[in-house]
């Protein structure tokens, strides 16, 4: 069924009141159940399990994957079952939004986990009581609702701004709930199959999973005499590498240097083969391109020179060169210098992100009067922002202050930037489903930096606030969009993102501790297991490299990384200029090429490898209806999330078993 909305001249024309109006009498669906305990459960629970697979997937790539279509299969497909089980009464259509509004606020929680935060304990090699972390985060995603609170009347009920990727979620399911439910249902199946058969290999994988089975369960060093558990090794080139050992084979090398220095491996990475099926091929080669121009060009000749080399560390202890090394070295000024222009320049691209931003500021309020306002009764009352927000504000730069060391002065100075980058974040969400997060939190850091140098904490944590009350406000307006097209009440999908800010706080902060942070053998936790080559934490090395370079200047760079810094600044801009001449048909991204420089070769190609089956097998099968075009394209998302959420939840899980056991 066709959803109903305004024609152009109706959005041009009438006022706010008679949209209002409009939607209220064709659109609103009142009695409908939405926001019930069983989809706040279920929004809750599935929004736990989904922010921790992105809590796994961003510590490997720096990249946040989304999950509001996901979980709307999947509540689907569960209460489906349940209903022709004689379980539960079917989902409604808004039970079904408001969990997918819930889901996806926990998704969101993961990302300063896997940037800001992550880069201040790697700068300052201090741990974040998991009590401040829940705070702070909690403070921030809180006070990016209330800000949207306001917004969500202009830019959806007044300016119907399109909101491409909530609106997508609208349109899905309208599709489930009023058109051919089969088609929902052979998604669902898709996802189920492939993380069953997923996590079944990353069982194979773990050390973790096959010493529970085979000497726990088992018992296969009882009557089968065996000393260690058997794994099958996920960097396949480990057995020509033992062969090799074995039987004096050669040993891949460039201008002298072994391949596995420079990370050059072929590792089978189910989970990112499905990231890359997602990003698409053309940021994924983007991001190949980036890998390879690194590691098998440039840091070859770098040691060769002598600039990157093994070093002494504080405790006197020589650290062997190593893909971090190369990355921390000399690769990441390059890397950085890239992404931070790249994102810059598409953002500045995008003029109608800062006009439209501008007449949000300028445009002549519309007044109504309280008595005719139809809508008063279910949209949240602007009262609670124009009261929670200075408090909130206040509460952010005191928690910022206390558990940060950041400087009063500079706790406050962040404040009026969060307002105008908010509104620049919510327009790039509404029109294009981007949030510049990353360039944005550099206009923070920067200006920060500018007032204290000294210290890269006092930039980090106050960009890292910015960031994420931008992020917040603007997934809550995306989250509002499809509730807006169904007929939802807002109230209660406010309150459902609040539930899922909760939801993706208490799911993936134990387990953050838990993956990153391990306690040793005398119950202690260092920074130093944070970065490792299984998770790179691609988005907090680049905020590290920035607070870095602010504090200690260009000149304490070596010149080839500077000109290398230089020569990157200028090919990015060249790159994105190219892509806006082109109209976005140039297929190189400047920020991919250099996420590729800090990301690990190996996972690098697991990507592009998973983006290049989807992409060639989506053009062997156009023809819509086939069962190819079926599985290949249709089936694209919910098989690449079952990738991720298989290999992610037993990876998870392999990290639980090697702590207990």
């Amino acid at each position: 069924m066709a959803l109903q909305q305004l024609s152009d001249e109706q959005i041009s024309q009438w006022t706010r009141a008679q949209k209002d109006e409009w939607w209220l009498n064709n659109i609103y669906r009142g009695s409908m159940a939405q926001l019930t305990l069983r989809s706040a459960l279920t929004g809750f629970l599935l929004g736990g399990i989904l922010a921790a697979t992105a809590l796994y997937v961003g510590a490997k790539t720096g990249i946040g994957i989304g999950v509001n279509l996901t979980s709307v299969i999947l509540a689907f497909a569960l209460f489906k079952i349940m209903h022709s089980a004689g379980i539960a009464s079917d989902f409604t259509i808004l039970e079904n939004n408001c969990s997918q509004s819930i889901a996806t606020a926990a998704g969101y929680m993961v990302s300063p986990m896997i940037s800001s935060l992550t880069a201040y304990m790697i700068v300052t090699g201090s741990i974040i009581p998991w009590w401040q972390m829940l705070i702070w985060m909690m403070v921030v995603a809180t006070l990016g609702v209330l800000i949207a609170f306001p917004m969500k009347r202009r830019f959806i009920n007044e300016d119907q701004l399109p909101f491409p990727e909530g609106r997508a979620a609208g349109v899905v399911l309208d599709a489930l709930y009023t058109g051919n439910a089969a088609s929902g249902m052979y998604k669902a199946r898709l996802l189920a199959m492939t993380a069953i058969f997923t996590g079944l290999y990353q069982m194979i994988v773990s050390d973790g999973w096959m010493k529970l089975i085979q000497m726990k369960i088992l018992r296969m060093d009882k009557w089968a005499g065996m000393t260690e558990a058997w794994n099958l090794h996920e960097r396949l080139d480990t057995y020509y590498y033992m062969a090799a050992v074995k039987y004096d084979l050669w040993i891949p090398k460039i201008l002298g240097v072994d391949f596995r220095t420079l990370g050059l491996r072929f590792t089978l990475d189910a989970a990112m083969l499905g990231v890359g099926g997602l990003m698409g091929i053309r940021v994924a080669s983007s991001v190949l391109l980036g890998a390879f121009i690194n590691f098998v060009i440039l840091a070859p000749i770098m040691i060769g020179q002598g600039e990157i080399a093994p070093r002494v560390n504080a405790a006197g202890t020589l650290v062997a060169l190593s893909r971090s090394e190369i990355v921390n070295q000399w690769s990441l000024w390059w890397g950085v210098s890239m992404m931070v222009v790249g994102a810059l320049v598409g953002l500045m691209a995008k003029p109608e992100i800062f006009t439209t931003a501008f007449k949000s500021f300028t445009k002549k309020q519309v007044k109504t009067d309280p008595g005719t306002d139809v809508l008063r009764d279910i949209e949240v009352p602007l009262w609670i922002s124009y009261v929670g927000v200075p408090i909130f504000s206040v509460l952010g730069a005191t928690v910022t202050h206390e558990f940060f060391g950041v400087p009063w002065l500079l706790s406050f100075i962040s404040l009026p930037l969060i307002f105008v980058l908010t509104v620049i974040a919510v327009n790039a969400m509404a029109l294009t489903s981007w949030v510049p997060q990353g360039a944005l939190a550099k206009i923070t850091q920067f200006s920060v930096g500018a007032v204290d140098h000294t210290n890269p904490a006092s930039n980090i944590i106050p960009a890292g606030m910015t960031a994420e009350i931008a992020m917040n406000a603007s997934s809550l307006l995306s989250d509002i969009k499809p509730g807006y097209m169904l007929g939802a009440k807002p109230r209660q999908q406010a309150i459902g993102h609040v539930i899922g800010i909760i939801s993706g706080s208490l799911a993936c902060i134990p387990l953050y501790y838990l993956l990153f942070l391990p306690a040793d053998a005398n119950g202690l936790r260092s920074t130093a297991t944070i970065l490792t080559e299984q998770f790179a934490f691609p988005a907090a090395v680049q905020w590290k490299g920035v607070a870095e370079l602010i504090a200690k200047g260009v000149s304490s760079l070596h010149t080839s990384a500077v000109i290398a810094m230089i020569v990157a600044a200028v090919c990015a801009a060249a790159i994105e200029v190219t892509r806006i001449i082109t109209k976005g048909r140039f297929p190189l991204s400047a920020v991919s090429i250099g996420l590729g420089v800090v990301l690990p070769p190996e996972a690098c190609l697991a990507m592009w490898l998973g983006a290049m089956v989807f992409w060639w097998m989506g053009r062997k099968n156009t023809e819509i209806g086939s069962a190819g075009h079926d599985f290949w394209v249709e089936g694209c998302e919910p098989i690449c999330a079952g990738l991720v959420s298989g290999a992610a939840l037993v990876g998870i899980g392999n990290a639980i078993i090697n702590v207990l056991m």
